[in-house]
């Protein structure tokens, strides 16, 4: 009985997603700027790969149905290098497009369309954050096992005037 758990415990750790831990850094930046926008067959597709060169063709080759269609890869390489280090680190700033506040936070808490604003489409996208004794800010996941944690917390909504980030709000708590 005791090798069953021992195999089960082997196997769990040689899972796909533990596989994070071999990208290196620009790969692992890249991954979780990009983990928004893949599913879980295009995770485990990317994490499986054995080559860095492998994983970067797999990204080239996923297409992105938008106008104009792109790939994972350009979608988050086009980008020069001050701008991806402002993804990951989650500094969004107004004149952002969505997609980058959806690479650098990931989905948001809630979103509402507007109305009555100067553009033709307009939305606020509302991200719940926590902050911790040691002074990190996570954004909240719901699910998570870090809320007990947090020793504030204190939500952004960011307006967007035709997917262009043009103000963030931040508020305390995470009430209405």
């Amino acid at each position: 009985m005791r090798w069953m758990f021992v195999l089960a415990l082997a196997l769990s750790a040689c899972s796909w997603q533990a596989r994070v831990k071999y990208l290196s850094d620009e790969e692992f930046k890249a991954y979780y700027a990009l983990k928004p926008f893949m599913d879980e067959d295009t995770q485990k597709s990317y994490l499986t790969l054995k080559t860095e060169e492998e994983r970067n063709a797999y990204l080239k080759s996923v297409k992105i149905e938008r106008v104009p269609p792109t790939t994972l890869y350009d979608m988050y390489y086009t980008y020069d290098e001050n701008i991806r280090q402002l993804i990951v680190d989650g500094a969004v700033q107004t004149g952002w497009n969505k997609e980058m506040v959806l690479m650098s936070w990931g989905p948001p808490f809630d979103k509402k369309r507007l109305v009555g604003r100067p553009a033709p489409r307009s939305e606020m996208l509302i991200y719940k954050f926590e902050k911790h004794e040691d002074g990190s800010v996570l954004v909240f996941i719901p699910g998570s096992k870090t809320e007990y944690q947090a020793v504030e917390r204190f939500r952004r909504e960011v307006i967007l005037d035709n997917d262009v980030v043009t103000e963030i709000i931040e508020k305390p708590g995470w009430a209405d």
